[in-house]
């Protein structure tokens, strides 16, 4: 679905009900299509309240997609980061190659929703998931579903576990690196992995991958250097298997790196060592970005071009409490936002833009399951400014790490500028977490 349009209720849940976090209670027994056409706005709704930019999703996925056209790579965004497939479809639509996700779990909502061409960017080596990618690879021809290996035990898993199949497994071998995360610790090692693969009567060498973010957490200098140096070691292990003709012939390797903080260097590094090959970068975080870790790390509007990626993602939250002069309690807690990845910031006053200097220094100090500790500034309160911070009053807060505050709800509004004073709400997405 493009989210600048209204979407219908999938028929599953054909009715809006409580189960709708913080939809109003008017809205039960009525159908999303139905409830949208009033034209509700974000006050319409209870607190909390996370939200999407319907005008900051449509930047951040217009702007990725022309860096990837200019760095001649494709696009395979990760789902996992909303596991929502109206979010995937304009992915696709905007011409990604396929979609990237972590389980075969993730991978069956994607079919679900007829994605055909699915990276699960990890080991799969549970029997059930790899009979049921044998099954979907034997029902359609045009279905592509890729994979990786890190040894040769999971290629022998692999092998044992998928038994029959119309069409063999394509599989990447995983380089890793030292302290990372999963993949062969070495090129040896790997090489092993690519033979172990070819000798397979069910899966077939696809090319290689990796994950070159758990290797550095910045932008240093010291850090760029050790993601360029993991991204040479893959492109070099790619053309030790293209020399050694381990590729099936006709087969085009992939060669796929790039998470959402350091995608800038697989555009510069890849392509001009794995001609021949589709670079496939792995972003997902930049259709969302965010208002934290993303925007401190992301190289777009700083290495690259301009114009940044936008926040997409924001939490409403309502003053509950002012205990003390100097605190606010909001009825926003860790059921309703992220906080792996920093905690949520406090941007803005909603309906009292003149009033936002209230804010200016302030920090969220905690959040429990169901409260936000809003410490406002020293200075702020001593000027008298704290008390215009009122209890009822809603304030609107930037989050960091969409993949852990999307999962926290089932169905989100899409506001057309979250920007506005009450910004009218447009469309919702369905999450599949």
């Amino acid at each position: 679905m493009d989210v600048s349009t209204r979407a219908a209720r999938p028929p599953s849940v054909p009715l809006l009900s409580a189960r709708e976090k913080s939809f109003p209670p008017a809205a039960h027994g009525r159908s999303l299509e139905s409830f949208l056409a009033g034209d509700p706005r974000r006050s319409d709704f209870a607190t909390p309240l996370l939200t999407l930019d319907r005008g900051a999703m449509q930047h951040n996925v217009a702007l990725m997609a022309e860096w990837a056209r200019a760095a001649g790579v494709r696009l395979a965004p990760h789902g996992k980061t909303t596991m929502a497939p109206d979010l995937w479809r304009a992915l696709i639509d905007a011409g990604a190659w396929g979609l990237t996700f972590a389980t075969a779990w993730q991978a069956q909502a994607a079919r679900a929703h007829g994605v055909r061409r699915i990276l699960i960017a990890n080991e799969v080596v549970d029997p059930i998931a790899l009979r049921w990618i044998a099954d979907e690879l034997s029902a359609d021809p045009e279905v592509e579903i890729l994979c990786w290996a890190d040894g040769v035990d999971a290629v022998h898993a692999m092998d044992a576990a998928i038994g029959d199949t119309a069409r063999p497994l394509q599989v990447l071998v995983e380089l890793g690196g030292a302290g990372g995360r999963t993949g062969a610790r070495d090129r040896a090692t790997a090489g092993a992995i690519a033979e172990a693969i070819v000798a397979s009567p069910v899966l077939e060498l696809a090319g290689v991958g990796g994950y070159e973010g758990a290797l550095a957490h910045d932008r240093a200098p010291a850090s760029i250097a050790r993601i360029d140096a993991y991204l040479v070691a893959l492109a070099e292990l790619h053309r030790e298997l293209v020399d050694a003709g381990m590729y099936p012939e006709g087969v085009r390797p992939v060669v796929s790196a790039g998470g959402s903080a350091y995608f800038d260097r697989v555009g510069v590094v890849l392509p001009q060592l794995c001609a021949g090959a589709d670079v496939v970068v792995r972003s997902g975080a930049f259709q969302i970005h965010d208002d934290g870790f993303y925007s401190g790390i992301s190289p777009m509007g700083r290495e690259i071009g301009d114009e940044p990626f936008r926040s997409a993602m924001h939490v409403w939250a309502r003053v509950l409490s002012r205990p003390e002069p100097g605190l606010a309690l909001l009825d926003c807690g860790r059921r309703d936002a992220s906080f792996d990845e920093g905690l949520p910031v406090a941007q803005r006053l909603a309906g009292r833009p003149g009033d936002d200097a209230v804010l200016v220094g302030s920090v969220v100090t905690a959040m429990n399951d169901q409260h936000l500790f809003l410490r406002l500034s020293d200075d702020v309160a001593a000027a008298g400014g704290a008390d215009r911070l009122r209890v009822g009053d809603v304030v609107r807060l930037g989050l960091s790490h969409p993949c852990t505050a999307l999962d926290k709800w089932r169905l989100i509004p899409v506001v057309a500028d979250a920007d506005a004073d009450d910004p009218v709400v447009v469309a919702a997405v369905e999450t599949w977490f």
